[in-house]
């Protein structure tokens, strides 16, 4: 018997391992991809999407802008860190070397801790719309520049995390997304638990009609913390999304007058029969 000789044999490349790290550098779950290239490339300009835009400076987003969301100028004056007819002021002096904010620093109107805290809120509370999942394509037009200047630019992974993060805890509160969007109604339960004050004041304003953006806009605050109170609300049992109004019922269909047999005249026909048969 002829015994065979082993050949020696090349093992067998090892399987790629991710990189932890670098997975949460890059806000691994990925909420935009076109936003994670534009990261990537350093782009500069604004990414439209189906419910608002981000302003992006080097790859990196230094404003968002969404209807859901209250704007930067009504969130500084709601509640008295800056006059109103000072940011108008600011706003039409603006050019293309002075944006809107560097002027309220500069003119002394705003510090800069109020400012960066204020643009960062509005930043965040805008982006988790602008983020939410789409029907629609986004569009990025370069080297498009915001008036308002940047204050402290985000990374798009730092954003993406905490807008994976609110949506989240959003679904733990309350599973039920219909209760961003929709009119607000309030409901009457036997024993009412206790809520906090600023869940009161977002009780006080449900009327049928308004929706938690619009109410966080009449009350100043950031769109989501407002929609976390809703969801709270709806959780306890206090309040709940308007129903949808029934569809009008449709008109009755019009029958041919050919086939509408009037009473008179089958009487006609059948004396005409009867004659006729005599």
């Amino acid at each position: 018997m002829t015994a065979l000789k082993a050949t020696p044999t090349t093992p067998p490349p090892r399987l790629p391992v991710r990189d932890k790290a670098a997975a949460g550098d890059r806000a691994w779950g990925g909420v935009s991809p076109m936003l994670t290239r534009l990261a990537a490339e350093e782009a500069t300009g604004v990414l439209v999407r189906e419910r608002g835009s981000l302003h992006l400076v080097g790859g990196r987003v230094v404003h968002a802008e969404s209807p859901s969301a209250p704007s930067l100028d009504l969130l500084l004056t709601a509640r008295g860190t800056l006059r109103a007819e000072a940011w108008q002021a600011a706003a039409e002096a603006t050019d293309e070397r002075h944006a809107t904010t560097r002027l309220l620093l500069d003119g002394g109107l705003l510090s800069p801790g109020a400012l960066e805290l204020c643009h960062l809120g509005a930043l965040y509370d805008a982006a988790y719309f602008v983020l939410a999942p789409s029907s629609t394509p986004g569009r990025f037009r370069y080297g498009v520049t915001h008036p308002l200047g940047g204050v402290r630019p985000v990374p798009v992974a730092a954003l993406e995390r905490e807008t994976l993060r609110r949506r989240d805890l959003l679904h733990r509160v309350w599973p039920d997304a219909a209760t961003d969007a929709a009119p607000l109604v309030r409901a009457e339960p036997v024993a009412p638990p206790a809520i906090t004050s600023r869940q009161a004041a977002v009780l006080d304003r449900v009327d049928g009609v308004r929706t938690a953006p619009d109410i966080a806009r009449l009350l100043g605050r950031r769109a989501y913390p407002t929609l976390l109170d809703v969801r709270r609300l709806v959780s306890a049992g206090l309040v709940s999304p308007r129903p949808p109004t029934p569809a009008a019922a449709p008109p009755p269909a019009v029958t041919d007058r050919a086939d509408v047999t009037d009473p008179d005249i089958t009487l006609l026909k059948r004396l005409r029969d009867a004659l006729e048969a005599l």
